[in-house]
């Protein structure tokens, strides 16, 4: 019963804290991946973006409409959508990374978004038998290129969260 024990905790202590990380790539060079984990009762969703690139806040549209004032623009570059399925259901908002204003206000541009890395992070409760499924859609742009993004990640429910904590206060509300 002890050794049961023992390699019980060895194996939780060796989980690993993040999913792998799912690869977006235009033809071959890699431009986004996305991992994902359970902190305590919240999913957090972790982007990390190749040099060149960048993508969009979850509030992109609204943040951008907001500027425009009923104003055209010659277009809105897709938000950042995370659907959950499966045993996983949201109890509250989203959150994210503070996003970085790329508007071109001469051009009537407005977006917000991320290089380098992002955070996304919601309140989470168990309803089911496992597995979790989280399904990101958007895009990933460079200055002359756009890539949509449609992946998803499999979220195993009993992984252990080994690894320094995420800290959720440092991201804002998504609007």
């Amino acid at each position: 019963m002890i050794l049961f024990f023992l390699a019980a905790s060895l194996a939780m202590a060796q989980a690993p804290s993040w999913t792998e990380p799912i690869i977006v790539r235009h033809d071959t060079t890699p431009c986004i991946s996305y991992r994902a984990r359970l902190q305590g009762q919240t999913l957090v969703l972790h982007a990390k973006i190749e040099p060149g690139w960048h993508t969009f806040s979850m509030d992109n549209k609204l943040r951008a409409e907001e500027k425009l004032a009923g104003k055209q623009s010659l277009g809105i570059d897709a938000p950042t959508e995370i659907r959950l399925s499966g045993a996983l259901e949201t109890t509250g908002g989203w959150r994210q990374t503070e996003p970085k204003d790329f508007s071109k206000p001469d051009l009537r541009w407005y977006s917000w978004g991320f290089e380098n890395e992002a955070l996304f992070a919601a309140p989470v409760r168990v309803s089911g038998a496992g597995p979790a499924s989280i399904r990101v859609r958007g895009q990933a742009c460079t200055e002359t290129i756009c890539k949509q993004i449609d992946v998803t990640i499999s979220v195993p429910l009993n992984a252990g969260a080994a690894g320094p904590e995420v800290d959720l206060q440092s991201l804002v509300a998504v609007r």
